[in-house]
């Protein structure tokens, strides 16, 4: 049975696995971003049943450990569903399924299902002038892109992304001393 059966990672196991939260944290910064550009985007070249504009839908990072079939969000059903989800073995990496993790990636970039915003202006060309989606007539629909929201997110990418370059450099200066051990 070698290492890597047994739950053991290899020598740049830690590497790969920091790699992987820098990577999937640039995607969010980067979605971030793009929701803070189009806070304003009212028109995204579609139009509702009734001719109205729908405007920019804020879009949000979905991420899964990397190698496993199980989410986040599955585990966290199963525990509200009453079936066992053993919490050291979550600590110690592990699936629901049993697999360990090797570090995270990118499922998805969703839309948030948040309603749009609504903002009195019978001047602006995209406010609704009819009732039949259901938003009064002169009102128009602004993207649900809260600007306090995404800087909390833009904040909490940019500490993670950090994490991992600490954790990155740490790794190499474990590497950098084994080497120098090994030299001696």
């Amino acid at each position: 049975m070698c290492a890597k059966e047994v739950g053991t990672m290899g020598i740049f196991g830690s590497m790969d696995i920091s790699a992987s939260g820098l990577t999937a944290q640039r995607l969010r910064l980067d979605v971030i971003s793009n929701n803070i550009a189009n806070i304003n985007t009212t028109r995204t070249g579609q139009l509702t049943e009734a001719g109205n504009q729908i405007p920019y839908q804020r879009q949000v990072v979905v991420f899964k450990a990397r190698g496993t079939e199980s989410s986040f969000a599955e585990t966290l059903n199963q525990a509200l569903q009453g079936r066992s989800v053993s919490t050291t073995a979550l600590l110690q990496g592990q699936t629901t399924s049993g697999a360990t993790g090797n570090g995270v990636e990118v499922q998805a970039i969703a839309e948030d299902t948040l309603p749009f915003r609504l903002e009195y202006n019978p001047d602006s060309p995209d406010a609704a002038q009819t009732t039949e989606d259901g938003i009064p007539a002169g009102y128009v629909r602004m993207p649900n892109v809260n600007i306090v929201t995404e800087m909390v997110d833009m904040i909490s990418a940019s500490r993670a992304y950090e994490a991992n370059v600490t954790a990155l450099n740490a790794s190499k200066a474990m590497m950098s001393k084994a080497l120098e051990i090994g030299k001696g």
